[in-house]
């Protein structure tokens, strides 16, 4: 067996391991936070309809197959808390979901896509895609999907916490490597 071959095969088998604890967590996780696909628990001004129409929009702004909807589900608060706190936006978000219709959420990705493109230029949709991209991709739920550790400042950062962990990668000879720092400790 060739290096060549050895190296998709460890990468498999590291990938495998580390879903396999991600699943764990997660179904773990899950059982602790109630399923949002119906609606979201807990809102204070948006209507279970609203609530469903919302994940799918956040679904459909940042489609993950592999996220569940429970990593989505603090978007859809974050809409309904700016609502309850501005008529004006309460307004929008109305107007926006009204406007895509209660069938949205059941309609296919592609017919969801077309019906947020059609709109992309709305208050609606652009409070909808900074909600979901600021919230999302700051969950800790997502960063375990996607493999990130999360902020390392108050860990103590990168450097001797897994910065240089990848393994897998050939070692880059000492005259490229760049300047070499002594061990503060």
């Amino acid at each position: 067996m060739s290096t060549n071959e050895s190296v998709p095969r460890r990468r498999i088998l590291v990938a495998s391991t580390m879903l396999s604890g991600l699943w764990a967590a997660g179904a773990r996780f899950s059982l602790l936070v109630p399923r949002a696909r119906a609606s979201v628990p807990d809102l204070k001004i948006l209507t279970a309809e609203q609530s469903a129409g919302l994940l799918s929009v956040a679904r459909t702004i940042a489609p993950h197959d592999g996220l569940p909807d429970t990593a989505y589900a603090p978007v859809v608060r974050a809409i309904d808390d700016a609502a309850a706190q501005d008529a004006h936006v309460h307004a929008a978000v109305s107007a926006g979901l009204d406007h895509l219709g209660g069938d949205f959420a059941s309609r296919s990705e592609a017919q969801r896509v077309r019906s947020l493109s059609a709109i992309e230029s709305s208050e609606f949709f652009r409070l909808a895609r900074a909600k979901t991209l600021g919230i999302l991709y700051a969950s800790p739920m997502a960063y375990a999907h996607f493999g990130y550790q999360g902020e390392a400042f108050s860990k103590g950062g990168y450097l001797r916490r897994g910065f240089n962990d990848l393994n897998w990668l050939p070692d880059v000879p000492l005259e490229d490597s760049g300047p070499v720092f002594p061990h503060e400790g």
